[in-house]
């Protein structure tokens, strides 16, 4: 079974996480199909629009930790700095359907789409320092300037959780709807972004995001720091107390 489903339905092409078993955790696999699901769609001028989704409860609780340490490990080139880069760079319009748990990239990854409709289930959390690591997808820049610099400590600094209410109070979200009509929301507003002149929508994203500041070099900086902390006797130590369903003892360190 694909963990990653694509479907395209006319000139919007959906990227669903389909591991809903493991609340949609991403692998570095799923990771290399959403990156070239989103290059097709910019190289396809049949598709003007990107709609990402999740199957079950979650829309993703982001990265799946044995994956994760398995390819820490191993010193791998990273498919999630693969997948930020196609994300921070994507050119057609990004819609996210968000139901359930949006957890670590599944919330950062929120602040690079163009609009966000949510079912009221949805939980947003950014637990990295809990986990003995930092923030990415340029969420330590795009989260300031997003909801402000004291909320942005407390999401990303404490790991606050917050609801889908608070997430459209601050501005993450578009709009909320009940769980039963969210893909129906969330396919009515990509059609609708579908139906305008497709180069005028891809100039419109494309000035919004170069008023932004240096998403890129941001990434960058988020993931030499974000390498270095993945093998961190504080990672490792979060990551073990995951596994072990226990909580984590940072006491001894410094």
């Amino acid at each position: 079974m694909s963990h990653v489903l694509i479907a395209q339905a006319g000139s919007v092409l959906e990227v669903i996480f389909n591991r809903p078993e493991k609340k949609n955790a991403l692998t570095a696999a799923m990771y290399g199909a959403v990156v070239d699901a989103f290059r097709r769609a910019d190289e396809d001028p049949g598709i003007r629009v990107v709609l990402v989704s999740g199957t079950g409860d979650s829309f993703t609780s982001g990265n799946d930790i044995t994956d994760f340490q398995a390819r820490s490990a191993a010193d791998e080139a990273s498919p999630a700095a693969a997948f930020l880069d196609a994300l921070s760079s994507l050119a057609k319009p990004l819609v996210a359907a968000v139901n359930g748990a949006a957890i670590g990239v599944g919330t950062t990854m929120l602040a690079h789409a163009d609009l966000v409709i949510a079912a009221r289930s949805a939980r947003f959390v950014m637990p990295f320092t809990s986990l003995g690591l930092v923030p990415e997808a340029a969420s330590s820049l795009l989260f300031p300037a997003l909801v402000g610099h004291q909320r942005a400590s407390a999401l990303l600094l404490l790991g606050d959780p917050f609801d889908a209410e608070t997430a459209h109070r601050w501005g993450l979200v578009n709009q909320v709807v009940a769980d039963a009509e969210l893909m129906t929301a969330a396919r009515a507003v990509a059609t609708r972004l579908a139906a305008l002149p497709p180069a005028a929508v891809r100039q419109t994203k494309d000035l919004m995001k170069h008023g932004r500041p240096n998403v890129a070099g941001r990434i960058e900086q988020e993931m030499a720091v974000f390498r270095e902390r993945v093998r961190s006797p504080e990672a490792a130590e979060a990551f073990q107390a995951f596994l072990e369903k226990r909580k984590p003892d940072f006491s001894g360190f410094s």
